[in-house]
């Protein structure tokens, strides 16, 4: 009689079995997919832990399984034991039937986890992408000029300042700088389609004031009421001598010639604030080694308790070493803002340089 108990119960365990090691390979899967997409991680470690528990479930029913399997054929009474464990089996075969959904559950929790870390992943580097097509790191080489920026953002990422260089033709290159009113994704756009709108109107005409003409009327039709572009671009060549430049509202350039700073003003009103504005150029004689300076207001409004650094403060730093290499004259700019003020700079600064050479 107890060989047939014995058969029965070592059928029951068999079952157990087939269920935990059926659970044990869907979480294993899981498991080397978390492992193989995350690495070291918690998520792998959890997954890991929840493959163990199943395995070690497969292993006691299977072990169970064995020894009443060899009790039967020995005929030893002592495998009756193994009833004690058949409980503990059928309720194995109860709940093993939610095993697989339960795997398969934990496998779509973790991809959910996954597609949501890849969005976060994504919503944080958008900003650097933006930021780097408004304010790139690297400029085009341009025969004849030496040209050096610095980019530091204030309080976000998504900023409305920018600047662009553009070589127009052999010898002869625009440089452009800018700056949106207000912070967040509304400026960067708006700042994004000026500096790429630009480009094609500084192509199109020869004179600076031309293009911003253009420009105003285009980025005017938007109507973007609360918004405005302070921008001026400057068109220099090496073959004539000259420099060209056109001013909407933006802080004073500031240019190095003949061993003397000459402040570069605004020619024209802000962008966005009249459709049919008019603007100027002028043109000033452009020798080698002379050095033009441009930047955001972020730099002149570094704050020191109530004062600002102000556009002679700017005009005094570049006369300090006028003849530094441009990139080192740029990032010595914005230090000198920053010992300067009492306070963080919360503003966005841009600040862009070019040499004749």
């Amino acid at each position: 009689m107890e060989t047939p108990l014995l058969i029965v119960a070592a059928a029951v365990l068999a079952s157990a079995t087939l269920v935990w090691g059926r659970s044990a390979r869907l979480r294993g899967k899981v498991a080397a997919r978390v492992l193989r997409d995350h690495g070291p991680s918690d998520a792998t470690a959890l997954s890991v832990a929840t493959f163990h528990k199943d395995l070690l479930g497969t292993a006691f029913f299977g072990s169970a399984t064995l020894a009443g399997i060899v009790a039967a054929i020995i005929g030893s009474t002592a495998g009756l034991v193994l009833w004690i464990l058949v409980p503990a089996a059928i309720a194995s075969l109860v709940a093993g039937r939610k095993f697989p959904e339960q795997a398969r559950l934990s496998q779509s929790r973790w991809e959910l986890e996954r597609r949501a870390e890849e969005t976060l992943r994504q919503e944080e580097l958008a900003p650097r992408r933006w930021a780097d097509r408004l304010a790139p790191e690297h400029l085009p080489d341009i025969a004849g000029f030496e040209v050096g920026r610095v980019y530091q953002a204030g309080s976000g990422l998504m900023a409305g300042d920018f600047y662009d260089v553009v070589e127009l033709r052999k010898g002869r290159m625009a440089a452009v700088i800018g700056d949106v009113t207000g912070h967040g994704i509304d400026a960067s756009i708006t700042a994004f389609q000026a500096k790429y709108l630009l480009r094609v109107f500084l192509h199109q005409f020869r004179d600076p004031a031309q293009a911003l003409e253009q420009l105003n009327a285009q980025m005017s039709a938007l109507g973007r009421l609360e918004e405005f572009i302070s921008l001026c671009v400057v068109v220099l060549d090496s073959e004539a001598g000259t420099l060209r430049y056109a001013s909407a509202g933006h802080p004073s350039m500031w240019l190095w010639h003949e061993r003397d700073m000459h402040p570069l003003q605004a020619t024209g009103p802000l962008l966005m604030l009249d459709p049919g504005a008019e603007y100027l150029s002028f043109e000033v004689k452009l020798n080698e080694n002379d050095l033009l300076v441009m930047y955001t207001d972020g730099l002149a409004e570094a704050r020191s308790g109530a004062e600002l650094f102000g556009e002679d403060r700017v005009a005094a730093a570049i006369r300090r070493d006028p003849g530094a290499q441009v990139e080192v004259l740029c990032k010595d700019l914005v230090e000198s803002a920053r010992d300067f003020a009492t306070m963080p700079i919360s503003d966005d600064v841009a600040v862009l340089a070019v040499r004749r050479v």
